[in-house]
């Protein structure tokens, strides 16, 4: 859509347009004044019928002829004509000068001279502009575009055209003297780009130098010279003679037409102006070929069909040609035509129109304007002249573009205008409060056509732009007038507009009751600007009083109170008139005479009370205000003419009084409520005793009454709404949901709503309590303003908002604003918090924030953050990625790639698993390669453990660590290693480790061991070595290695090993000696593996003592070796030869790597060589034959048959223990497949030099010889071993404690019962080593009891009897208590016997064991 140009015309508002029910529009003047507060703010307003009121046209159209008034358009503005009447004087002015004017055109337009003349006098003259060069700022100001020279060329237009009448006007022109002084004036020639004045000479006329007598009797009249006559002018009005270059502004060339000096000049442009109207056409129309011409004009100017011009463009079209002075556009309009002479377009009674009886309604309708005006609500009824135009109806027949100009009706009365048929007409209007305003602005801007018609707007003839009256401040409105609509225009109130086509309208005055104090306002306005009246009002007034019994109370009330002003000032004119001294008075009966032939001589008022007259001047008489204007007479010759005394008006007025008095009183008391202001206000129990008052007294339905009426119902209706506000209000906390309710308001109409409370005649109580309702509401949405313009609002302050809003039942266009900046707020708040702590915001939390934040309105707060949002998920998902693929790469990066990213990551405030996996790799990596440093820069050699753990970690880090590589083979060289020690040691299917293989043995123990009870004992506490951590297990022993820290403290654990290795093996041993004891019964016994009796061939274990069924144990396709049998748990490894183990010793230490099973091989050669030195050393000292490798001696099977009492008929015959040869059975026990070493008489170092030597898991030749010398040993010494003097020893021994404990049974049988008692109390107990008492040889039944006596008396207890005590040391040794009839406390480890053995069997000793037998044998 194209944009509106500046210039074009802008519709003002539309007036009120009422649409009256059947009931309302029954009575005209009713509904007139009903709508009267409404219509009069804007000046006029428009009527739609009821639908189906449509009158008969009645006119006779054959009979009416009529003839228009000519209007050229662009002389009916104001503004313009006053450009008009410039161009009109200019172009006479060089008329008169000889030459004719031709307006230039500037950048294509023509130039407007007027205004051009208008802006160089405003900057101070022509001379003033030239000197300060203000000719482009005058180009600026008519509207030319700045810089292109347009200011000079102005120049030159004025200087040519406007300069020489502007010094005519001035005077300058005229000359004085005969002197010769003349006034250089500065002239340019035209440019040649403009349109210049062209000055024309008259065809009909040459200008031609008259014949001049010899003699100089023709002169100049400036220079008084006859010289240069070519140069010479007469003028063609006086015969006077001027030189050209005398003249001012001096002329170049002669003028060839008529020539006037500026003497004639002077005389004929100052004439008086004709006043401005409208010319009749010549022609006279009928309305059938009126409306021809109409139509085709219209037709012919828009180029479409008159109905299908849209009203817009003709009002547009219709301004604009008003403004334009370069289009005369003429239009004819049969205004004014005497419905009375062509008779009325409504149907009248007694009318040539033929009335159907459907129209007969039509008739006596009141909205028929032949009735209208006469009806006796009218006050018009009382003017006796028929007016025609008010009091009968005009008619008007328009075309388009034919215009009625600015006027207000006579005696500012009513009028209503009916449009019967036609295109609509267009109305603009003024409220009548701003009509004295209108006419300011008028004169503002026309003061040139008032100054020559002062009642220029009273003459029709002027019309000025609505845009430009609105401008300055003029309130205007505007409507359509569609065919069979009524346009009413109310006091005072000027209008205007013009018709859109071919139509036929009628209209006619009226007055109504409130108008009677403008009436007389008016004549006063009248009298001011000399105007004469259509009626005169004084008589219209004593009209109605002369009949005061039948008007109505308010019209009685209204003539009252216009008498009482019209009284008043007659009365006190007639007094100054006879201080004056007028003392003649007659009476004279104007009402008799014409309106003319009584009006004013001066105003032109038509006098009715009074006039003044004298003799001097018949038929010429002046009204009161203008007596000095009558003539020049003394005043004493005037006469006063009356129409009544003053004796006979107020009797008039009384009589009205009365009729009105009954009204006067309540219409006072209603005209004091109504208008009552601020606290003075009533409240609505007054409005409504006065509308009862009013019903009770039955007084007329008019104007006052009706308006109570409405203020009533109006505070009626606001009280209602007002309290169902406030109802409302307190009732919305407990109301559900957000949405609009049906009775909410709006703020805008909620505060008009209170401006309307205030504004109320009435008081109501609710107002303030509105009022301050409205001020909170107010106060909240300044509040919310506030908040919803910061940047980042608070959550709270919002939430708070929407809590106090609970309070309004108001719609506020806030809140869903407030809605949708409380989630912006949230979702802000949210991200700010995600933020602040960078450690928990995920991607997750990232994505889920700007998935919520698209879902929100938009905001310069929420596109922010949601930029660096997603800048920041976008950067951090960048990261995440690439660490991703930095961890996953194959092969991984170098740490110092890992580095780099890192560091750029760790700028991000975000919480990126991948990024921190990434740091912590990083720093798992510079942990590791400086461990890695460390472990090279110590130069010690590392344990495998370590080693191991390094590569598996290692491994794990996803960098390129350069010291894994080496590592990692060296590790394949360790397991290399491993399982190289492995199959050299390890027998096939074995199920033990190569380091349980290596290390001495933590524990030793058969298979059918019996289980004793134990009794623990404190040692000395002057055994004070510190206690180590006990190796139960080979992962304690596997740990102690691996936590020592060289390779000394690793043979220090594995000595220790070793003692406890050979201690075990001691007790072991000892332990199976025992149980193989003769006893009554030997099928008690449990050996071997099966755990059942020995029987048949038997094999002993060398190391272990222990003994096994041949079938359990023996492989059959096994051969019997020379070498000493050892049983499967003793027999752990393949043993190979030193060589063999030494180099394996020697590859593992180009390794350069210690480990477990390194340090228990090392121990094991050192353990090997030690043995060795020791048993060479040993073979010195004991005299034994050199232990050299020896044919092995076959084994000599032998048999022990129970029941032979000769035991040395098979001296050969090895036996399991000696106290088995000393002992007959009747059963039959077993025999041994192969012989072994008796422990008789063996001593305890080579014992255990042969222990140790059968321990090592290597095999050694001096082993095998150890053991074939001790076993040839025996052999030679078997004699005496059989017979050995102990045995008698032991039974004497047995025998005496026998008695002994009889004896002790003979003595108390109870002493004995508490003795058992204590014995079974503290059996379990640990023993102090400083209680026992000292036992006597006697008691002991060991063959080594001669140990205990050579003990320091300090160490007593420290030996048990057992046969061979180890002497065990520590804080804690255990002990076990014999069940037999001994009572005797051993060494737990001397006996052989567990603690749990201990705690669950009984244990009997050797002796007790012997004994027993002997006694139940």
């Amino acid at each position: 859509m194209s944009q509106p140009r500046p210039d074009e015309f802008k519709p003002p508002p539309e007036c009120p347009v009422f649409e009256p029910s059947w009931e309302e529009f029954r009575d005209p003047f009713a509904f007139i004044n009903k709508i009267r507060p409404i219509a009069e703010k804007t000046g006029i307003c428009k009527v739609r019928p009821p639908p189906g009121w449509q009158p008969p046209f009645a006119c006779d159209v054959d009979r009416l002829h009529f003839v228009p008034r000519i209007q050229r358009l662009n002389e009916l503005e104001a503004q313009t004509r006053v450009k008009l009447n410039f161009l009109d004087q200019i172009a006479k002015f060089w008329d008169l000068q000889g030459c004719a004017l031709k307006i230039p055109h500037v950048e294509r337009k023509i130039l407007d001279l007027y205004k051009l003349n208008k802006l160089v006098a405003d900057e101070g003259g022509f001379d003033i502009v030239c000197q300060d060069r203000r000719w482009t700022k005058i180009a600026l100001q008519m509207g030319f575009a700045p810089g292109k020279a347009v200011g000079s060329h102005l120049r030159g237009h004025y200087e040519r055209i406007l300069y020489p009448y502007n010094l005519f006007q001035n005077g300058a022109n005229l000359l004085v003297s005969l002197t010769h002084a003349s006034i250089p004036i500065p002239m340019k020639p035209e440019p040649v780009e403009f349109k210049e004045p062209i000055i024309e000479a008259d065809k009909s006329k040459s200008r031609y130098k008259k014949v001049i007598p010899p003699v100089d009797l023709v002169v100049c009249l400036v220079c008084g010279s006859g010289g240069d006559e070519d140069r010479l002018l007469l003028c063609d009005g006086c015969d006077d003679s001027y030189h050209t270059f005398c003249l001012i502004p001096p002329l170049h060339d002669v003028p060839k037409g008529d020539w006037r000096c500026p003497k004639c000049l002077a005389q004929e442009c100052n004439k008086p102006h004709e006043a401005f109207g409208f010319e009749q056409a010549y022609r006279d129309y009928s309305l059938r070929a009126f409306g021809q011409m109409a139509d085709a004009f219209k037709s012919d100017y828009f180029n479409m069909p008159v109905h299908m011009v849209p009203t817009e463009l003709v009002e547009k079209e219709f301004w604009r040609l008003v403004g334009a002075i370069e289009e005369d556009v003429t239009v004819e309009y049969g205004a004014d035509i005497a419905s009375k002479e062509f008779g009325s377009g409504f149907p009248i009674p007694n009318g040539k129109f033929k009335v159907s009886p459907a129209d007969e309604k039509y008739l006596k309708c009141g909205w028929n304007l032949n009735n209208l005006a006469m009806m006796n609500p009218s006050v018009l009824t009382h003017v006796t002249a028929d007016i025609c135009g008010m009091t009968l109806p005009w008619l008007y027949v328009g075309m388009c573009f034919s215009s009625f100009c600015w006027h207000i009706e006579d005696h500012w009365s009513y009028s209503i205008n009916y449009l019967h048929w036609g295109e609509p007409k267009t109305w603009y209007g003024a409220p009548g409060f701003a009509a004295e305003q209108l006419e300011e602005v008028m004169r503002k801007l026309a003061p040139e056509l008032f100054e020559s018609q002062p009642d220029l707007l009273h003459q029709l003839v002027t019309i000025m732009n609505p845009n430009t009256l609105m401008a300055h401040g003029v309130p205007i409105y505007r409507t359509n007038q569609c065919a069979g609509e009524f346009v009413i225009t109310f006091p005072r109130a000027y209008h205007s507009g013009f018709n859109q086509g071919f139509n036929f309208a009628e209209a006619v005055n009226f007055c109504t009751v409130d108008w009677m104090p403008l009436g007389r306002q008016c004549v006063d306005h009248y009298r001011m600007l000399h105007r004469y009246n259509v009626f005169s009002h004084d008589e219209m007034v004593c009209n109605m009083a002369s009949k005061a019994e039948t008007l109505n109370v308010v019209l009685a009330s209204a003539v009252h109170k216009d008498m009482v002003v019209m009284i008043q000032e007659e009365k006190e004119l007639r007094e100054k008139m006879k201080k004056m001294g007028v003392l003649n008075c007659k009476e004279a009966k104007y009402d008799h005479l014409q309106d003319d032939e009584r009006q004013c001589a001066k105003c032109r008022t038509t006098c009715y009370l009074s006039a003044v007259t004298c003799p001097c001047s018949p038929g010429v008489l002046v009204c009161l205000y203008h007596i000095s204007d009558l003539c020049s007479c003394p005043v004493s010759n005037y006469t006063l003419n009356y129409r009544y005394t003053l004796d006979h008006l107020f009797p008039m007025m009384n009589a009205v009084q009365q009729r009105a008095e009954l009204y006067d009183d309540w219409a006072s008391r209603v005209t004091e409520t109504l208008e009552a202001k601020l606290e003075k206000k009533k409240g609505l129990p007054v409005f409504r005793s006065l509308l009862a008052e009013s019903e009770s007294k039955l007084f007329p339905d008019n104007d006052l009454l009706r308006r109570l009426r409405l203020v009533t119902q109006d505070a009626e209706k606001c009280s209602s709404v007002a309290q169902q506000l406030l109802n409302g209000k307190r009732q919305t906390r407990y109301r559900c949901g957000s949405g609009k309710s049906r009775s909410q308001l709006t703020v805008e109409e909620l505060s008009s709503f209170v401006r309307q409370l205030y504004n109320l005649s009435c008081s109501l109580p609710q107002a303030p309590m509105l009022k301050e309702l409205l001020n909170r509401i107010e106060d909240f949405q300044q509040h919310s303003e506030k908040v919803l313009a910061d940047e980042v609002p608070s959550v709270a302050e919002i939430q708070s908002l929407l809590d106090v809003s609970f309070d309004f039942d108001v719609d506020l266009p806030e809140l869903p604003r407030l809605r949708v900046r409380l989630e912006q707020a949230r979702w802000l708040e949210g991200v700010q918090q995600a933020s602040a702590q960078p450690a928990t915001l995920t991607l997750e939390t990232m994505r889920r924030l700007i998935d919520q934040g698209v879902g929100l309105a938009p905001h310069p707060s929420v596109e922010k953050a949601m930029a660096r949002l997603q800048e920041q998920l976008t950067m951090s998902e960048h990261w995440e990625d690439k660490a991703s693929s930095l961890l996953k790469a194959r092969p991984p990066h170098s740490i110092e790639t890992l580095s780099a990213a890192a560091e750029k990551a760790s700028g991000i405030p975000a919480y990126l698993p991948n990024c921190l996996l990434l740091k912590d790799t990083i720093r798992k990596a510079q942990e590791w390669l400086q461990e890695a440093e460390e472990l090279q820069a110590t130069g010690c050699i590392p344990l495998v453990d370590r080693l191991s753990d390094m590569v598996l970690r290692g491994q794990a880090i996803q960098v390129h660590l350069e010291p894994l590589d080496r590592l990692e083979s060296l590790m394949v060289e360790v397991q290399k290693w491993k399982e190289s020690a492995a199959t050299t040691f390890l027998p096939k299917d074995s199920t033990l480790t190569l380091l349980e293989v290596l290390c001495p043995r933590c524990e030793a123990g058969s298979v059918g061991s019996p289980k004793r009870k134990a009794k623990k004992g404190k040692e000395s506490p002057k055994s004070n070595k510190k206690k180590t951590p006990r190796l139960n297990t080979l992962s304690d022993v596997e740990k102690a290695l691996s936590e020592t820290k060289d390779s000394t403290s690793a043979m220090a654990t594995l000595e220790e090993l070793r003692v406890r290795e050979m201690e075990a093996f001691s007790n072991l041993r000892a332990a199976n000696e025992s149980k193989l004891l003769p006893t009554a019964d030997c099928m008690d016994l449990r050996v071997c593996f099966c755990q059942k009796a020995p029987m048949g061939a038997m094999l002993q274990c060398e190391l272990c003592r222990d003994a096994f069924h041949s079938v359990c144990v023996r492989d059959p396709s096994d051969s019997h070796e020379t070498q000493p049998w050892l049983c499967p748990q003793c027999q752990r490894s393949e043993k190979p030869s030193l060589s063999q183990v030494l180099s394996l010793l020697t590859s593992l230490r180009h390794t350069g790597v210690r480990l477990p099973e390194g340090d228990a091989l090392h121990y094991l050669v050192e353990r090997t060589v030690n043995w060795q030195q020791r048993a060479q050393e040993m073979t010195q000292a004991c005299n034994l034959p050199e232990l050299e490798e020896r044919p092995g001696t076959p084994p000599t099977l032998t048999r022990w048959v129970s029941g032979s009492d000769n035991t040395h008929n098979n001296t050969q015959a090895p036996c399991l223990t000696p106290e088995w040869n000393r002992t007959s059975h009747a059963q039959t026990v077993f025999y041994t497949e192969q012989r072994c070493i008796p422990l008789q008489g063996l001593s305890q170092e080579l014992e255990e030099l042969m222990v140790e030597g059968l321990l090592l898991q290597v095999s050694l030749p001096e082993v095998q010889s150890l053991y074939h010398v001790l076993l040839d040993r025996a052999s030679s010494q078997h004699s005496d071993i059989c017979i050995s003097p102990s045995q008698e020893d032991v039974r004497e021994t047995v025998i005496g404690e026998k008695k002994a404990k009889r004896h002790l049974e003979r003595e108390g049988l109870d002493a004995e019962r508490r003795g058992k008692d204590k014995k079974h109390c503290h059996k379990r107990q640990k023993m102090n080593k400083k209680n026992p008492q000292r036992r006597s040889a006697s008691t002991s039944s060991s063959p080594r009891s001669d140990f205990s006596q050579s003990d320091d008396s300090d160490e007593e207890m420290a030996v048990c009897p057992a046969e061979r005590c180890q002497l065990p040391e520590g804080d804690e040794v255990n002990w076990v208590q014999c069940d037999g009839s001994c009572n005797q406390w051993f060494h737990q480890v001397c006996v052989g016997v567990t603690a749990e053995m201990a705690e669950k069997e009984d244990y009997i000793c050797v002796t007790c064991t012997l004994n027993d037998g002997h006694m139940r044998k």
